[in-house]
């Protein structure tokens, strides 16, 4: 007998009418009468698995529009079992100190590996995590995707099994932080970018850095915060 909570259940049931279909991201999946019917299930039931397909950054709820699918590759898969872990800052902390070993030298190898194509696909990437940032649409699944062409660009397959590292500690760090970082994140993926379309592997170190050096700060300061309130 399967013990997951009836939402729990009709998520994964939804999960795998996405793939099967298939259901394309940028497309829109049926309305939640509809889904209902599908699967058997009441519409607030629809809904809470509606919610957590959003929050694994699979969906997208755009008001007056619709339901879109916006990302195929869900993390919650997690390999690793970080899912598991109850405190989720100090997972970030722990998550950031192994980035910042070994991410500034991805993106390094980047510079010297990345082929013209993967080069002109990171840039999309840039851009287009950009665009939903400042849209205040769900930028997760971009921002994840960026990260992972650039450590498939250093062409090393023992950073390819790290992946799943790197995609659950972007995906922790955005769940923990919302927005809070959006213009620092911008200028840093764009600095990371640049950097490596030039292939300056210095500068992809010094930029990746930066970039991981700010988000650690906001998890430091929030961490700080709320050791004040509960004093």
């Amino acid at each position: 007998m399967d013990k997951k909570p009836l939402a729990a259940r009709i998520e994964d049931e939804l999960m795998k009418y996405i793939l099967q279909k298939p259901v394309e991201p940028g497309q829109k999946i049926p309305n939640e009468f509809e889904l209902a019917q599908r699967f058997g299930a009441g519409r607030s039931t629809i809904r809470e698995a509606v919610k957590g397909l959003v929050s694994r950054g699979i969906l997208e709820v755009r008001r007056g529009s619709g339901t879109y699918v916006i990302s195929t590759n869900s993390i919650e898969a997690d390999p690793l079992g970080f899912g598991r872990i109850e405190d989720k800052y100090k997972l970030a902390l722990d998550l950031f100190e192994v980035r910042l070993m070994i991410e500034p030298e991805i993106a390094a190898l980047a510079c010297r590996n990345a082929s013209g194509e993967e080069l002109k696909m990171l840039r999309r990437l840039c851009d287009e995590t950009e665009q939903l940032y400042r849209s205040g649409r769900n930028h997760i699944s971009r921002d994840i995707e960026f990260h992972t062409c650039i450590a498939r660009c250093s062409k090393n397959q023992v950073v390819e099994t790290l992946i799943p590292v790197i995609n659950t500690a972007v995906y922790t760090f955005a769940n923990l932080t919302h927005h809070m970082l959006m213009e620092e994140t911008i200028r840093t993926h764009r600095a990371v970018t640049d950097a490596v379309l030039k292939r300056d592997s210095v500068g992809a170190r010094c930029a990746m850095m930066m970039h991981l050096t700010y988000n650690r700060q906001t998890i430091m300061k929030i961490l700080e915060e709320r050791d004040e309130e509960s004093c």
